[in-house]
């Protein structure tokens, strides 16, 4: 059991009122009139509070000396993560070819309480001036017009026909008065289902989605010129031949292109086209839309030329970022850092002038391997602090002010953000903070997700003790675990023996790792940037011989259905509504289950327990014939039966159908 700090002090404000009144008539006898229009009492009162205050203050003294025994052996809260979505840009002009968005364009969402919410692209896009106006697939016998079903929500279709016979292929057509792009053309594809799984990543190769086999298919990309089609280049494809969402990126072919009426559009149009040249796929893909013009971005902005401070040439210096937590950079960039070192930019890039201009420090985890005079400095992430070394491990930048200046040590770029409050709703991204000429608007089509909350130290203490056991490596299941966590999601689950592409048998060296993330969802679901970060954090700790894998969780769904009989004074409405929030609550895998710390992994639904759990509902008399059934993913379970889920897997709820009655007379 993880070591609780104690309150000093637990009394709360209501507590020190009733004190204060229990000693007026030992001290002061004569005070009767002890009503709330009374001065004294408002006196009184405003003393309770300000005490309230000073006792809140005291007992976070041993949080805080908590907090310094975990940095002393390590450990620190991990900060909060930046939320991510897809942002659309629409041109401003129908005769212009391409339309080129920066990485780094802001795009904000409505202010909350903390201020505005301000998103960042992370990649240079394209914008295209011509319009997709067609989409249409050939199966090899005939042609098939997709073009509503892609602009339709809950419509999907077969990119390769129902078969995916070899030679299929799907056509994109574009129309409008502008040349088509020279440039790139960013196809943003999404398969059915808001909550599908992401396919599993490979610390064997994190490039590959599922763990190192070779892609399901071979697609051939071309364009149409005045006779015949000619091979367009690939740049990426992130989807894996459209098994998951993703971006593909294909090179326009500019001025070679020419427009042509081909298949069921008669209008002459610019066509680009996927060919399946060879299939290996089990079942034929299906696709729920494909967007254009549509980039990553990131909850995050960018910070650029603070200036933290000027060195005053003692040991030990530090200094404060303005703006925390920090995100990271994704990837790490390169420089040529101070006295001619390679440098590695992580999260800051910290420069300072020593008297022959500013040079960029290389940022490390600690100062125990760095010599006197190595440029190093340490950045906790969190609270934002920048530490300098004593001299023997680690370099003390000179005191030197340059002019215009106020200090020699500048935070010359670093990016800050992060939180909940980034899981924002589709189409709220639409205020573009950058000047952008040629762009008429953008916007989120679908929800922000990935954001969570800085850990607390409460989260903190209880992956304390199984980080110290860990040691720095990951041998044991629960060394994967606690190192996941680590990575920013909420949930682990190491299985051993266990390989995504063989599910059911036991593959020696193969360790899947489930990661459940934050979130609003009652099924959070972690995308794919998130297994790819848990993969290449847990690869700095497995052994080298252990095969590792990053997956998502599956879920069960379940649904309860139940007439209960309530007091004949209680709110049937209210009563209704707690019921089925403790049951959303004990379902959930984020704060469900008998501790509250999220369903189990392979927890039994026990019949006894959600009975229990609904009798104990305040107001709630009985179940009406002592019945209810537990519906699992649409089938309804045996009558008083619990009832086994897989080992890997978690549930939620949703949908239950509580009917309520008033309890009859002379009941209780």
């Amino acid at each position: 059991m993880p070591l609780q700090a104690p309150d000093l002090d637990t009394r709360r404000y209501d507590d020190l009122v009733r004190d204060i009144l229990t000693l007026i008539p030992r001290f002061t006898p004569e005070w009767t009139d002890q009503n709330d229009s009374d001065p004294g009492m408002a006196i009184a009162k405003l003393h309770a509070w300000s005490t309230e205050l000073q006792l809140w203050a005291l007992n976070q003294v041993p949080e805080r000396n908590y907090v310094k025994f975990l940095q002393m052996v390590g450990i620190e809260r991990r900060p909060a993560v930046p939320a991510r979505t897809e942002v659309s840009f629409s041109p401003a002009r129908d005769d212009v070819a391409q339309v080129f968005v920066p990485a780094g364009t802001e795009i904000a969402a409505a202010a909350d309480a903390a201020g505005p919410i301000v998103f960042e692209t992370e990649r240079p896009l394209t914008v295209l001036g011509t319009p997709l106006q067609a989409v249409q697939v050939h199966d090899g016998f005939g042609w098939s017009n997709e073009t509503t079903k892609l602009q339709a929500a809950g419509q999907t279709f077969y990119p390769f026909g129902p078969k995916s016979r070899e030679g299929s292929a799907l056509l994109f057509g574009f129309g409008g008065k502008a040349d088509f792009t020279g440039g790139d053309v960013d196809f943003t594809v999404y398969l059915p289902g808001a909550d599908t799984a992401p396919a599993p990543v490979s610390s064997a190769d994190p490039a590959l989605s599922v763990a190192g086999l070779p892609m399901p298919a071979r697609l051939i990309w071309e364009y149409r010129d005045l006779t015949t089609w000619q091979p367009a280049e690939l740049v990426r494809d992130d989807t894996r031949a459209f098994s998951q969402s993703g971006h593909i990126v294909v090179r326009g072919p500019g001025s070679f292109v020419r427009k042509a009426v081909i298949g069921e559009v008669a209008a002459p149009l610019y066509w680009l086209r996927c060919r399946l040249d060879a299939s290996a796929y089990e079942r034929a893909p299906r696709l729920a839309t494909v967007v254009l013009n549509s980039v990553p971005a990131l909850q995050a902005t960018t910070r650029r030329d603070e200036v933290l401070g000027l060195s005053t040439g003692r040991p030990n210096q530090s200094f404060i970022l303005a703006n925390r937590p920090v995100v990271p950079f994704d990837p790490p960039e390169a420089a040529a850092g101070a006295y001619r070192r390679a440098v590695t930019i992580a999260n800051l890039r910290l420069e300072i002038d020593e008297g022959q201009g500013f040079e960029v420090w290389q940022e490390v985890g600690d100062f125990y391997a760095s010599s006197a005079d190595d440029p190093h400095f340490t950045l906790n992430r969190t609270t934002g602090l920048v530490q300098f070394g004593d001299g023997r491990h680690g370099r003390i930048p000179l005191a030197y002010l340059p002019s215009g200046l106020g200090g020699n040590i500048v935070a010359r770029r670093y990016r800050s953000g992060g939180g909940r409050r980034g899981n924002v709703a589709a189409g709220t991204v639409t205020a573009i903070q950058s000047y952008l000429p040629g762009i008429n608007a953008a916007t989120n089509r679908f929800a922000a997700q990935g954001g969570t909350e800085e850990e607390t130290v409460a989260e903190a203490k209880l992956r304390a003790a199984a980080g110290v056991q860990s040691n720095g490596r990951a041998v044991t299941a629960g060394d994967f675990e606690v190192r996941a966590l680590e990575a920013g999601v909420r949930r682990a689950k190491a299985l051993a023996l266990t390989h995504p592409g063989f599910p059911g048998a036991r593959i020696p060296g193969s360790v899947t790792v489930i990661v459940v993330p934050d979130g609003d969802q009652p099924n959070p679901m972690p995308n794919a940037a998130t297994l790819a970060a848990v993969s290449a954090h847990l690869d700095r700790f497995r052994l080298i011989t252990t095969e590792l894998h990053v997956a998502a969780p599956s879920y069960r769904k379940v649904r309860v259905v139940a007439d209960v009989t309530a007091r004949r004074t209680a709110n049937f409405g209210a009563v209704q509504k707690a019921v089925e929030a403790r049951l959303d609550a004990f379902f959930s895998p984020l704060v469900g289950g008998a501790q509250g710390t999220g369903w189990p992994f392979g927890g039994t639904l026990f019949f006894s327990d959600v009975y229990r759990l609904i009798l104990d509902t305040p107001e709630v008399e009985r179940i009406a014939d002592g019945q209810l059934v537990i519906w699992v993913d649409g089938t309804p379970g045996p009558f008083c039966r619990d009832i086994p889920i897989g080992a890997a897997e978690l549930t939620y709820a949703a949908g239950h159908q509580i009917g309520v009655t008033a309890a009859v007379a002379g009941g209780r």
